[in-house]
């Protein structure tokens, strides 16, 4: 199926490392170009070699999205160097497990900023753009936000406000022909899941673990790959999705919505 991406312009967060680094790669692969935000780390040149290989159409801003204000500056950059915007993905964020009993509203705050208040400035400083190529924007949200997990006020608090921006967002923008979406993350196998996992011991340790997570997985019995998720953010960024909005969608292998004793 041609998505028709070819030759747009797409803002991707938090680019190098798991979901996004995935997203951004396909994104690339189905002729967009890409215009990745995030922070430098031991990722970048790797990340960057991997995406010449696909493309030399692309651009990398090096930013830490807690410095809201640097990315107005960036965003005109970008249009200044292609013409114009036609998609954003919003992804960059962690899970910092701040929970209620531990964390000071300060240390919430911070959280909160970290997780969710770039996702609106992004947006803010490109919508007038976005109205202009009618284009779409995406917001990677969590599970944590519906489901709770019993130790991240902070984190499950942003997630929840980016599935309701996305509503507000679809509604706001429709008129503009501007589509609005999200897709709820479950358990996805990132380097930050990764990282996770090992803090459970030795290899036997981590892979009791992981199995006591995939056993509630109902489809496969499998952590989601990145690449599952990048496929539908394709779709969803893409004019093959022309009457989608408004949406959270799910790539989970059911763990959100179908029974995990299902055996």
């Amino acid at each position: 199926m041609n998505l028709h991406l070819e030759g747009k312009v797409i803002i991707v967060t938090g680019g190098f490392k798991g979901i996004g680094r995935a997203i951004s790669l396909e994104l690339a692969r189905e002729g967009v170009i890409p215009v990745v935000l995030n922070r430098k780390n031991e990722a970048a040149e790797e990340y960057e070699k991997e995406l010449a290989q696909i493309t030399d159409k692309y651009a990398i801003y090096y930013i830490d999205l807690n410095n809201t204000d640097e990315i107005a500056p960036i965003v005109e950059d970008v249009v200044k160097k292609f013409g114009h915007i036609d998609g954003i993905v919003n992804n960059a964020g962690r899970n910092d497990n701040l929970s209620l009993e531990e964390t000071s509203w300060q240390d919430f705050e911070k959280s909160i900023h970290s997780n969710l208040t770039h996702y609106y400035e992004l947006v803010h400083q490109s919508v007038e753009y976005l109205k202009e190529s009618k284009g779409s924007i995406l917001n990677i949200t969590s599970k944590t936000a519906l489901t709770g997990q019993g130790k991240t006020s902070a984190y499950a608090a942003a997630k929840g406000a980016i599935l309701g921006l996305t509503r507000e967002w679809a509604a706001a923008l429709a008129k503009d022909e501007v589509r609005v979406n999200a897709i709820v993350v479950s358990e996805a196998w990132t380097p930050l899941y990764a990282n996770w996992i090992k803090t459970f011991g030795d290899e036997k340790a981590q892979e009791e673990r992981l199995k006591l997570i995939t056993d509630k997985i109902p489809l496969e019995k499998r952590m989601t790959k990145p690449e599952e998720i990048a496929d539908t953010a394709c779709f969803l960024l893409s004019d093959r999705a022309s009457h989608t909005t408004g949406q959270w969608v799910f790539v989970d292998g059911g763990y959100v919505h179908l029974d995990r004793a299902l055996s």
